[in-house]
């Protein structure tokens, strides 16, 4: 009954569409594009076979010692038995639930901020900015009849994750400041903004952690403890303030000069200008950079082993040292590599959805 159909109203050839459509039109759409899908192929097969029989069909998954890894596969025992300390570190096994409902907290926030339609946004984001940052600290360190958790017991991923998230977040707004004083037309201000950019972007953060380590309790009064932690966040966020602040001067310059001139005709002052036109169309252009940003400091916050704060890598490093796991660096490194891989891949993926969502069509 098609051959009588109108050829407009007739479906597309089963070759067109679907599955199979879609391999001859991107993989075998011509003798070279075969070629070379039959043999990347052959080299993924070459590769990833021998790899997925190791890492799956013959791994051991289950056990509590080296003695229950017998086969020629992966031995993940060696990550189920130490998951927790490269999780936690030496924190308290009896007060996991903090840490994990501090990250829960901040997870809902995340999600909540991300969906569209539900209320109370700027009521969220506010509360982000003030009570969390108290909560999260409590409960992670301990007070209010929570037992004091020392931060040199903290460790493997939740140190991570700390570090990453009080250095992108204390180091954004000091960024922006440290971006608008390099614009100033005061050249005192500009001289001083220029003077830290350049010299902390110019210093590796290896040589920045092991100063303030070293050189920066030095400079409080006698008697005064510095925490280790607390040093090294420091140094962090002063490092990845110069970074962002050259992330931020990027998104200012990429504006056009008749916003700012539109501003300026409108009596706005310097402050509203900044505030109310400039910053938030500048912002949206660099989250891209933003995000950039903070995957780089993610995965540098494995730098910090050197002043003895060992995060997720450090924890798997010094579980490989233990004479009961010896033999083992590729189950152990692998597993670091995914825990930064996943929440690297979330980061960008968040991204993306934020430059789709905040896309007003400014931008051709």
């Amino acid at each position: 009954m098609d051959k009588f159909m109108p050829i407009a109203d007739r479906p597309a050839p089963l070759v067109e569409v679907g599955l199979v459509g879609w391999l001859r039109k991107n993989l075998f759409s011509s003798l070279p594009n075969t070629l070379v899908t039959i043999f990347t192929a052959y080299l993924l097969w070459a590769v990833l076979g021998p790899f997925l029989s190791w890492a799956f069909i013959n791994a051991d998954w289950f056990g509590t010692s080296r003695e229950d890894c017998s086969s020629d596969g992966a031995c993940w025992v060696f990550i189920t038995v130490r998951f927790n300390l490269f999780m936690y570190g030496f924190y308290p096994e009896d007060s996991y639930w903090r840490p994990n409902l501090a990250f829960i907290l901040l997870l809902a926030i995340l999600v909540w901020m991300s969906v569209p339609r539900l209320p109370f946004k700027k009521i969220i984001g506010i509360l982000a900015l003030t009570v969390y940052p108290v909560l999260a600290y409590t409960l992670l360190y301990g007070g209010f009849g929570l037992e004091v958790v020392s931060t040199h017991r903290w460790g493997g991923l939740m140190l991570t994750l700390v570090l990453a998230l009080i250095g992108i977040v204390v180091a954004i707004p000091i960024g922006i400041l440290l971006a608008l004083g390099r614009r100033s037309e005061m050249p005192v201000i500009k001289m001083v903004c220029v003077i830290f950019i350049e010299f902390w972007r110019g210093v590796p953060l290896i040589t920045i952690l092991f100063m303030a380590s070293v050189m920066l309790p030095l400079f409080f009064a006698g008697g005064t403890d510095a925490d280790k932690l607390m040093r090294a966040l420091i140094g962090i966020v002063m490092f990845q303030s110069a970074y962002m602040a050259e992330v931020v001067r990027g998104g200012l310059q990429a504006l056009s000069k008749g916003q700012f001139e539109g501003a300026d005709a409108l009596g706005l002052s310097y402050w509203q200008k900044t505030s109310l036109v400039v910053l938030p169309q500048a912002l949206k252009i660099m989250i891209p950079g933003i995000v950039n940003t903070l995957i780089s400091l993610f995965k540098d916050t494995s730098l910090i082993v050197i002043i003895g704060l060992l995060d997720v890598l450090g924890m798997v490093q010094q579980a490989l040292s233990d004479p009961a796991w010896l033999g083992y660096p590729a189950e152990g490194y692998l597993f670091a590599a995914f825990m930064f891989w996943i929440f690297c891949f979330s980061m960008s993926r968040y991204s993306v959805y934020l430059e789709n969502h905040l896309n007003t069509g400014h931008r051709n």
